[in-house]
């Protein structure tokens, strides 16, 4: 999983990055936190960035479940205990179900720009509608290059042109078959019934220009989430780590400041 241990101190972050990117997207905000504080950062499994390229079993790795396992097995082999976790995107509910399941490896969850599901549903507002979702997947199979080329800037946000640049060269590195497989698992999923279970103390980033994660869906996992649950607003769109490093940087500050 290409696990990098960066600076040192008495607490110690774990970054996970979301779907279409890698390590890379912390780049912006490792310089400064690695003064202060004891810093993870890896790949998923899906990444470009696996060197040499993995055999991916699009059927073990259909569910967030088998990515929460693969943490797990990380932290253990690298001996974290009480981490705080800053999951991006998918990253934020495979630490949940991670936390759930090993709650010992964990002291607290900064969820960004996290959901639990993306598409709509009576009572619930995720975002997105399915025909929507179906023409997603539907031009990623037919041509995923075209595809993300078109769907990158207005996640990133297109006044970032430089971000998008950086976002798109691991994007486009990624196996078709790989990207259809994790992307139809992750805009079709619903881990809803998670969020009750989650007993750590979380902080919610949600981003005000998001197009994939609608305010609403931060609401709704702050009044679910069982443990102490605190929200942070950020300007920025889908990828603050790449866009809004600083305010980022000044949330995981007042995280740790506050004693978790």
């Amino acid at each position: 999983m290409n696990a990098k241990i960066l600076g040192s101190g008495g607490l110690t972050l774990v970054l996970g990055h979301g779907y279409g990117s890698s390590q890379s997207v912390w780049d912006y905000v490792l310089p400064d936190l690695i003064k202060r504080y004891r810093v993870v950062v890896f790949d998923w499994s899906f990444s470009s960035s696996i060197e040499p390229p993995i055999d991916f079993d699009t059927s073990r790795y259909s569910s967030y479940g088998a990515f929460s396992e693969d943490l797990i097995s990380l932290m253990d082999d690298m001996n974290l205990r009480e981490v705080i976790f800053v999951g991006h995107s998918m990253a934020g509910m495979i630490g949940c179900i991670a936390a759930i399941e090993r709650p010992d490896l964990f002291s607290h969850l900064v969820l960004v720009g996290a959901s639990p599901r993306y598409l709509n549903e009576e009572g619930y507002e995720g975002g997105m509608k399915r025909s929507e979702v179906d023409e997603i997947l539907s031009a990623m199979e037919s041509n995923f290059q075209t595809w993300a080329q078109s769907f990158a800037p207005p996640l990133i946000g297109v006044d970032h042109p430089d971000s998008i640049e950086k976002f798109m060269q691991d994007f486009l590195r990624m196996r078709p078959e790989i990207a259809l497989s994790v992307g139809e698992m992750v805009f079709m999923s619903d881990f809803r019934d998670v969020l009750e279970k989650v007993e750590l103390p979380c902080t919610i980033v949600q981003c005000t220009d998001d197009i994939v994660v609608p305010m609403s869906v931060a609401h709704y996992m702050q009044s679910k989430i069982k443990g102490r649950v605190s929200l942070e607003i950020i300007k920025s769109g889908h990828c603050p780590p790449l866009t809004a490093p600083q305010l980022l940087i000044d949330i995981l500050d007042r995280v740790l400041i506050s004693g978790n």
